[in-house]
């Protein structure tokens, strides 16, 4: 079929009819379906074109969508926080990678229809496809710079469109379609696309890699911990972990494996411990400051995780924190300012029972006290995250009066962002620091600060957010995601 737009006509593949499915893996057969035949069709013009042939028609392919439509009020198991909609209508949802998506989008299809008692529609959506993103994961094609090619890459074929790739959906802002559907996932096709890009580029593992359970840090030592944990977990066989995966997709599936460490380093480093679940622990270094923590969430969002931990390096800010104490916030001042626009200030980020309890009982585990004692080396409070790192060259009397007004116990430059970015996204968050200085004392990040009691501490510090994640992988899924997350008028999809 073809239309005329600009000078060339469109081509596209040859429309397909909407089927109607109340089997969620039959439905996921057909996005998939739907999706290869969409990306293979562009990849073929796309290869003809830039081996030569002068392209004769604009080049055009589709999404796939998935739709329920429902008539009835009825919310199934309210105990959930996903799985239906609220008010009877059409909900459309534009659908990518579901290769990569699969187990998440059965689960998510599978409880729409046994709630709604209704099937689910899959056919073509109206969204078309970039063409970087068809050819992404083809790592023999490149998509040329504009110039390069003899026509205009923008004049053949679709490129990513800025308006299609925002967090509307997610910030409560997206309005219904024009034929009044609503949004059925917290993100759409374009959107996701977007970011698996970046995380390929940031983190230099492919999104394939990442697991469901996410730390965060902001100190390479952590990285080389998280290294020799992996390797002592892939040397025991009822550990459940079946490979490490760092920069470069470079895969050890056994402990003796060796690491061939790159010329360049990612901007982000991503390290993934695998279970063959997908229910494993990935580590990134986000390095310092909230605008990588926000770019880093704001790209792990699309995938889902159950949940995300920043496990870092803090300012201790009372005198009864020594070097090596642990923090686990209860609160955020947030100063960081990166997501005001998206998440204003006044919106409180509370903190999260089961997150709360589960890193409480680890660091209990870990450090092996408990009670009143476990009070010597951890402090529960305010957590204070600003983005001005040398505060401390300015008038200090303003910092330091809102950090005392606030209660805050520690002060970092990524926390908040990312318990923030969790609300936001609706992936549940914590925040578990260890003290690295102590400005207001005198205590410097200097050479030779460090004490033996705070390199154990340190040391420790990754196996507690690792027994964290294992705590909360423990837990039913309707108990981490839970309601507390959620605003009036919500996706279905997880």
């Amino acid at each position: 079929m073809s239309q005329t737009t600009r000078l060339l006509p469109v081509e596209t593949p040859e429309p397909v009819e909407r089927t109607y499915f109340d089997d969620p893996v039959a439905a996921v057969d057909r996005l998939t379906e739907l999706y290869a035949r969409a990306t293979g069709w562009l990849k073929d013009r796309f290869v003809d074109s830039i081996g030569g042939a002068t392209p004769e028609a604009r080049y055009r392919a589709y999404y796939p969508e998935l739709r329920l439509t429902t008539a009835s009020h009825s919310l199934g198991d309210s105990r959930l926080s996903f799985g239906h909609v609220a008010l009877p209508g059409s909900y459309v949802a534009t659908i990518t990678r579901p290769d990569l998506f699969r187990d998440y989008l059965i689960q998510q299809i599978g409880l729409l229809i046994r709630n709604h008692q209704v099937p689910v529609a899959v056919g073509d959506s109206d969204t078309p496809i970039p063409v970087h993103f068809a050819v992404a994961a083809q790592t023999d094609l490149n998509v040329p710079q504009e110039g390069v090619l003899t026509f205009s890459l923008r004049d053949v074929f679709d490129v990513p469109d800025l308006d299609t790739m925002n967090d509307d959906i997610v910030n409560g802002i997206a309005q219904p379609g024009a034929d009044g559907t609503r949004h059925l996932a917290p993100f759409t096709a374009q959107r996701v696309d977007y970011s698996l890009a970046r995380l390929s580029h940031y983190t230099a593992t492919a999104p394939e890699h990442f697991q469901t359970f996410v730390l965060f840090t902001n100190y390479q030592f952590y990285v080389d911990e998280f290294e020799a944990f992996a390797r002592r977990a892939l040397a025991d066989p009822g550990s459940g972990y079946s490979a490490f995966v760092a920069p470069g997709d470079q895969v050890l599936e056994r402990p003796e494996d060796v690491l061939v460490t790159g010329t360049k380093t990612p901007q982000m480093p991503a390290y993934h411990l695998k279970r063959p679940d997908g229910q494993g622990i990935t580590l990134v270094n986000i390095g310092v400051g909230p605008s990588n923590a926000k770019t880093a969430t704001d790209h792990i969002a699309v995938l889902r995780p159950h949940a995300w931990l920043m496990v870092g390096h803090c300012a201790g800010l009372r005198n009864s924190q020594r070097l090596g104490d642990y923090v686990l916030a209860h609160a955020y001042l947030r100063e960081d300012h990166v997501l005001d626009d998206d998440l204003p200030v006044w919106v409180p980020i509370p903190a999260l029972a089961e997150v709360q309890v589960a890193l409480e009982e680890a660091v209990a585990e870990i450090t092996r006290l408990e009670g009143f004692e476990l009070k010597r080396i951890m402090r529960t409070g305010t957590v204070a995250t600003i983005d001005n790192r040398n505060w401390e060259l300015r008038d200090q009397s303003g910092p330091v009066q809102r950090l005392s007004q606030s209660r805050a116990v520690a002060l970092d430059m990524e926390s908040a962002t990312i318990a923030a970015n969790g609300f936001r996204f609706r992936v549940p968050y914590g925040t578990l620091l260890c003290v690295s200085d102590r400005p207001l004392h005198g205590e410097l990040k200097l050479p030779g600060m460090a004490t033996d009691f705070y390199r154990t501490q340190v040391a420790s510090h990754l196996l507690i957010g690792i027994r964290a994640m294992e705590k909360l992988r423990e837990m039913p899924l309707e108990r981490i995601h839970s309601r507390k997350l959620r605003s009036f008028d919500e996706t279905a999809f997880l």
